[in-house]
């Protein structure tokens, strides 16, 4: 089926999915939503995040999406039942990795830095709750996605949190590192600086990819053809980040609902 996969986010973090998606299946269209104007979901309340949710959805349909990827953690874990009780189409979510992450700890200590929704969630706290023997040292990334949002990256501001947001994961020394949002995979590189090679750093991109090919192939939605895919950024903010997040050569169109 020739149709498009859609992603969401609450801003440019899905696009940390959707690199892992269009490696795994290059041949597929996509098309990107970043709501960056409404970034971070992580502070809103859950009807708020149901209804931007159902906006994108509906963006997305529009577009004739195929399948819908929910790029982003705090959307999932707040929204992913009601999108599916309200839309006929497949939803792919965000699996945080606490799971995996307890389950190769050696020393059965695991650190989560994730948004404040994730980790409040009900969903973060059933699978905390399986593993009673694991101690999880969890830190909200407060202020992490907005300067990712701004292009401050690299910036003095974000070393300083990530110090900071680390130091108690490093004391309590923790074997595995759980990165529970979309946007802070762009945040590895310095974080490796921050920490000894012993820890090691979990994310949910790949294992995103490999479900989506997998609904894909269950409902006979997967694109045969042999050209390559064509993709499409839209977003609600200046084009800049998301622009050099996913390369120049990309098209990012702007939008608004």
């Amino acid at each position: 089926m020739n149709n498009p996969i859609g992603l969401f986010d609450s801003g440019v973090g899905g696009t940390s999915i959707w690199k892992q998606i269009h490696t795994l299946l290059p041949n597929e269209d996509t098309i990107y939503l970043a709501d960056s104007k409404n970034a971070p979901y992580g502070y809103k309340t859950k009807e708020e995040i149901i209804a931007l949710s159902f906006k994108n959805t509906e963006f997305l349909l529009n577009q004739n999406a195929k399948l819908i990827v929910v790029a982003c953690n705090t959307a999932t874990t707040s929204a992913i039942e009601e999108l599916r009780e309200k839309y006929d189409v497949p939803f792919i979510g965000i699996e945080h990795a606490l799971k995996p992450a307890a389950l190769q700890s050696k020393v059965r200590k695991v650190g989560v830095l994730a948004t404040q929704r994730t980790i409040n969630s009900e969903l973060f706290a059933k699978t905390r709750a399986n593993f009673p023997e694991v101690t999880f040292v969890e830190q909200i990334g407060f202020e992490l996605v907005q300067l990712i949002e701004a292009g401050k990256m690299e910036s003095e501001k974000m070393e300083e949190l990530l110090k900071e947001y680390l130091r108690p994961m490093l004391k309590a020394q923790v074997d595995c590192l759980v990165l529970g949002c979309t946007h802070y995979p762009y945040l590895i590189p310095q974080i490796e600086k921050l920490i000894p090679p012993t820890i090691q750093i979990i994310d949910s991109g790949k294992a995103v990819a490999q479900q989506t090919q997998k609904i894909l192939q269950q409902n006979n939605l997967l694109n045969l053809s042999d050209k390559k895919g064509q993709s499409v950024f839209y977003t609600n903010a200046d084009k800049t980040v998301l622009q050099n997040l996913i390369g120049k050569e990309s098209l990012v169109l702007n939008f608004e609902f």
